[in-house]
């Protein structure tokens, strides 16, 4: 899990970032704070009909907040690859707007975590946000240039960059656990720092990539599916809740990205494309999942539903795009190259 979320930080392109600006912005935060917003006021009455865990009810509806708010941006490229839409405008919007949403998912959920071990209290609440600040300027000060420098070490070999690299996103990840953050925070700064690096970094480690996303991620996902009880849904109350908390999450996504793209003047059926690619979250939801369940603050009934939006959002966003993306017109304007 650890290696599969620092890859997913290599993969991110800051570059990319700042150059789609402030469209990518109004995209990214209104695709955030809508289905946050949303999963936090549907959390307090979920947690009271079906929450049976050991968190307080306040950690619950944050922590549904984040389970709505995030996307896989490991989906959305692929999806976006296999279509032929990483370089037009809404698939770079896309990306970027994936970028930010797995960046606040991951602040966001070590906030939380922490919260769920220490207590619901301003102090804890304070500590945490700290910690998560200092994290973040210890990364842009120190770890960059160390980072580099490990990687210098390697002389071009790709077998020792592969080994530093799995290496650091562990120590890093230890790092943040040690700090009484969530240890998957660590594993994905680490891995955004690595990406720094260039093309350099991400070629150099594709063979670790080969083995994480062919034999681990695989085992993770089994082990995952593990934990799902189907026969919960056969509960009248469980599907209820199971078919509310997805329906919000998908409306959530959709209106917070259709409404950033077209105060961006983006058309409507460019709005709805991202909406789409966003609504998939896939891997990163299913991590989510997992840690709330290991830290008790969701039960087998919420942790099942977690995890059935998870699946349904990503088998639904390639149609849905391609439905899209039909009625885009193509133009040199919105082709990026």
């Amino acid at each position: 899990m650890l290696l599969l979320v620092g890859l997913t930080g290599i993969e991110l392109d800051f570059a990319l970032v700042r150059r789609r600006g402030r469209t990518a912005l109004r995209v990214s935060l209104s695709g955030l704070v809508i289905p946050l917003a949303l999963g936090i006021a549907l959390g307090y009455p979920l947690a009271k009909i079906l929450y049976t865990g050991t968190a307080d009810t306040t950690v619950f509806a944050l922590f549904l907040g984040v389970a709505m708010c995030v996307s896989a941006l490991p989906v959305i490229a692929k999806t976006l690859m296999d279509m032929n839409l990483i370089h037009r405008n809404v698939g770079q919007l896309t990306l970027v707007a994936g970028v930010v949403d797995d960046a606040f998912g991951w602040f966001m959920l070590s906030v939380v975590s922490a919260m769920a071990v220490g207590g619901l209290t301003t102090g804890k609440v304070a500590i945490a946000l700290v910690s998560l600040l200092l994290v973040v300027l210890v990364a842009v000060v120190v770890g960059r240039p160390v980072v580099r420098a490990v990687l210098r070490l390697s002389n071009g070999s790709e077998e020792r960059t592969v080994a530093m690299a799995a290496a650091m996103i562990l120590l890093a990840a230890a790092g943040t656990q040690a700090l009484g953050l969530e240890a998957i925070f660590g594993a994905f700064v680490c891995g955004a720092l690595i990406g720094t690096s260039g093309e350099f970094a991400r070629a150099r480690t594709a063979s670790l990539r080969t083995v994480v996303l062919a034999f681990l991620a695989p085992l993770f996902f089994a082990t995952a599916g593990l934990r799902v009880d189907l026969r919960a849904l056969a509960n009248p109350k469980v599907l209820a809740a199971a078919l509310i908390v997805l329906a919000v999450a998908i409306f959530g996504k959709f209106a917070g990205a259709y409404l950033g793209a077209r105060l961006s003047r983006l058309s409507k059926w460019e709005a709805l494309a991202l909406g789409a690619g966003m609504n998939a979250r896939g891997v990163i939801e299913v991590i989510v999942a997992m840690v709330g369940l290991r830290l008790g603050i969701l039960d087998t009934n919420s942790y099942t539903i977690i995890v059935l939006v998870a699946v349904v959002t990503s088998v639904m966003a390639p149609p849905l795009l391609r439905m899209a993306m039909k009625r885009v017109e193509y133009t040199e304007e919105n082709s990026c190259t």
